[in-house]
């Protein structure tokens, strides 16, 4: 069975280098009707949560369903495994598009005979999951409720443990570029994702680079509008000043650089704050989806960043620790006394908040 198994899935695979896009699928309507609800308070309010309501009574409080996967996951396999962000499926997907990578999905069947197998020799080894935290953006679900119920009628998958990697398409459809089903090993799986990235990134980077090109084309062609009416403004004034006499114009002009000369050492002395050596520039991002920015002193501690961190009041934040994605390392109680530059993160760093 096994066998047969990894022959449907090298034909997915064959499938899938023949052409752009595996295939398309149609979003559900209340996963595309909760998204634009919640979008509707403005982008990325996001310092706020989703209000996404699923249809089960108890999906009515917000992110139990992603916490729900993560704690039935890391009570088998433990708290090594790859990112999986604990946001809803439409959410994690605008993530993955603004990053500019694809996303990575996985329904998490526990019944199956398959899955045990899976998730502790394949999806928690250190290749998979290191790969995975690199180049894509995870997002998981239990394939027999909420979300990942609909995702699995969407997907229609023949068996599992089900993988998937996907990117948005126009309108409420997803592209769907490549599909595992059934048992996989480490360097398999990592194997067809990265000629999955070589390949299809090509396709989709292009439309990308394109779309990118016109924006910057857009505004260069606002700068130079900006800079020819700042000229124009600028003759004008000259020609105002050419009507007084020479005596009026050069008490202005000596008065204009009495006052020059303050401003100039004003601004030098910022440009010097700004260039701070010592100082450690922090990117942290949530489960939520929510990242924060956040300014330190080289000098400060580890534990500086989890105060910072408990300061914001953020609901939702239980117990956590916070890791660095690529490679991985945990900055947990025993690293809290080391400065940031001896624990690696000087001068820019990017930790995840995990939940334990």
């Amino acid at each position: 069975m096994a066998a047969m198994l990894r022959e449907n899935r090298r034909s997915a695979g064959e499938a899938s280098r023949n052409g752009i896009v595996q295939r398309m699928v149609n979003l559900p309507r209340n996963i595309i009707g909760g998204f634009s609800r919640a979008m509707g308070i403005g982008r990325r309010n996001q310092h706020l949560p989703f209000n996404f309501h699923l249809q089960e009574p108890e999906e009515h409080i917000v992110g139990a369903e992603e916490w729900a996967f993560l704690g039935c996951f890391e009570q088998q396999y433990g708290s090594y495994h790859p990112f999986f962000y604990a946001c809803q499926f439409m959410e994690t997907l605008k993530l993955a598009e603004e990053d500019h990578k694809f996303m990575f999905v996985y329904l998490h069947s526990p019944e199956h005979p398959f899955t045990p197998s899976f998730c502790r020799d394949t999806l928690c080894s250190e290749l998979v999951v290191q790969f995975l935290d690199a180049n894509f953006v995870c997002w998981g679900a239990l394939a027999s409720r909420g979300e990942g119920l609909q995702m699995a009628a969407t997907f229609r998958p023949t068996s599992f443990p089900f993988c998937a990697v996907i990117a948005p398409a126009p309108g409420d459809s997803l592209a769907v570029l490549q599909q595992m089903e059934g048992p996989i090993s480490p360097a398999e799986l990592v194997e067809t994702l990265q000629r999955t990235v070589e390949e299809q990134g090509l396709a989709f980077g292009g439309a990308r680079a394109k779309q990118e090109e016109k924006i910057k084309a857009d505004r260069r062609l606002r700068e130079e509008q900006d800079a020819a009416y700042l000229a124009s403004l600028k003759i004008d004034k000259e020609k105002e000043k050419l009507k007084n006499n020479h005596k009026q114009y050069a008490k202005v002009k000596e008065s204009a650089i009495t006052k020059e000369t303050p401003h100039k050492e004003v601004a030098n002395f910022g440009v010097k704050v700004l260039k701070d050596p010592q100082a450690t520039q922090m990117l942290i991002r949530f489960p939520n989806g929510e990242r924060r920015e956040q300014s330190f002193a080289s000098t400060d501690k580890v534990q500086s960043i989890y105060r910072y961190i408990d300061s914001l009041g953020i609901p939702g934040i239980g117990n956590y620790r916070l890791v660095s994605s690529f490679p991985r390392k945990v900055y947990g109680v025993d690293q809290m006394g080391m400065t940031l530059k001896d624990s690696g993160l000087h001068p820019r760093g990017s930790l995840f908040l995990e939940p334990l």
